[in-house]
Formats: structure tokens, C-alpha cells, sequence
């Protein structure tokens, strides 16, 4: 089990990050980070890291996908969760 929170850690960190780069860098009319890389982020893990980065940056939020997205993989988290722990 630690080595569970040391990974969600690890990936929200990571997740929060890349939001915030691909922010930057769309600000920037720079290469940018796929919302697929963004989205398989979070679904490994990292959606906290990617919900905080979207309401802190203003990153994704009119994005449907992610406006949906985002709280969907939050639930299945939240699901996958409480059956393992049955």
C-alpha cells in the first residue's frame, strides 16, 4: 500500500506539471502536450493533479472531453477504490 500512495503521488505531481507546461507553452504558440498524454495521465492516476492544474492554470476548461473527462476518470478512481478495499 505505500508503494500505492508513493505512485499516485509520483503521478499527480507529474500530471500537475505537464498541465502547467502545456499551458505555458500554448500561451507561448509552442509545441504542445496532447490532451490524449493529458488524459492518459490522469487515467493512470494522476486526475487530481490534473483537476487542481485545470482550475489553477484555467487550462482545459472549456474542453469537453475534459470537462467531462476529468470527473468520470475521478469516479472510476473513486469505484476501482472502494471495490478493492472490499
Amino acid at each position: 500500500m505505500k508503494y500505492m500512495i508513493y505512485y499516485l503521488i509520483m503521478m499527480n505531481c507529474l500530471t500537475f506539471v505537464c498541465f502547467g507546461l502545456d499551458k505555458y507553452k500554448a500561451k507561448k504558440n509552442k509545441w504542445r502536450i496532447s490532451e490524449k498524454t493529458l488524459l492518459t495521465l490522469s487515467l493512470f492516476g494522476g486526475v487530481i493533479g490534473g483537476i487542481v492544474a485545470m482550475s489553477l492554470f484555467h487550462h482545459k476548461t472549456k474542453t469537453l472531453l475534459f470537462k467531462i473527462g476529468m470527473p468520470v476518470i475521478f469516479i472510476l478512481h473513486c469505484l476501482i477504490y472502494y471495490i478493492c478495499k472490499l
